[in-house]
């Protein structure tokens, strides 16, 4: 995570780049762990053979599990805001699963603050664009617009 920054300077940051996270791979084993989890078990994540037989060659991460990504790569990338207590999920205005991420990929993401709004005495609506490259692969695996809440301990002013 980058180094701790006001809320009015991270507020002056609308419309332009504020992280890119480091890279994160993506491998069978995390993709068989998450069919698990969320019981999507379709075999274009599992199944290698079955999967090679595919337009895509070989098994691919599933879209949920290159979302949920979002939040370990916003922790790395993103700055904190001096006084947040906390941050939640608000939920999405657009998201697009662009380009398939094969098994054994890196994938990153990268930041751009839409806009900030004053919700409440202790509390901001965040809006930012996120694009998640592949490594070595131009489209980007999804392109979403995130909310997020974030809850100070004192009143903050925008």
């Amino acid at each position: 995570m980058a180094k701790s920054i006001g809320l009015r300077d991270y507020a002056a940051r609308k419309g332009q780049a504020v992280g890119t996270s480091r890279w994160f791979e993506i491998d069978q084993k995390r993709i068989n762990e998450f069919a698990e989890v969320t019981e999507d078990r379709q075999f274009i994540h599992i199944d290698p053979e079955k999967a090679a037989k595919t337009p895509f060659l070989g098994t691919i991460a599933h879209g949920f599990l290159t979302l949920s990504m979002l939040l370990p790569m916003a922790v790395d990338a993103l700055p904190d805001i001096s006084g947040r207590i906390m941050s939640v999920n608000y939920g999405f205005d657009k998201i697009r699963f662009v380009t398939p991420v094969p098994s054994g990929s890196r994938i990153r993401a990268h930041f751009k603050l839409v806009d900030v709004t004053q919700r409440g005495p202790k509390e901001v609506l965040t809006r930012s664009e996120v694009s998640v490259e592949i490594e070595g692969i131009e489209k980007p695996a999804l392109i979403a617009e995130w909310l997020g809440i974030a809850y100070f301990t004192e009143p903050v002013e925008i």
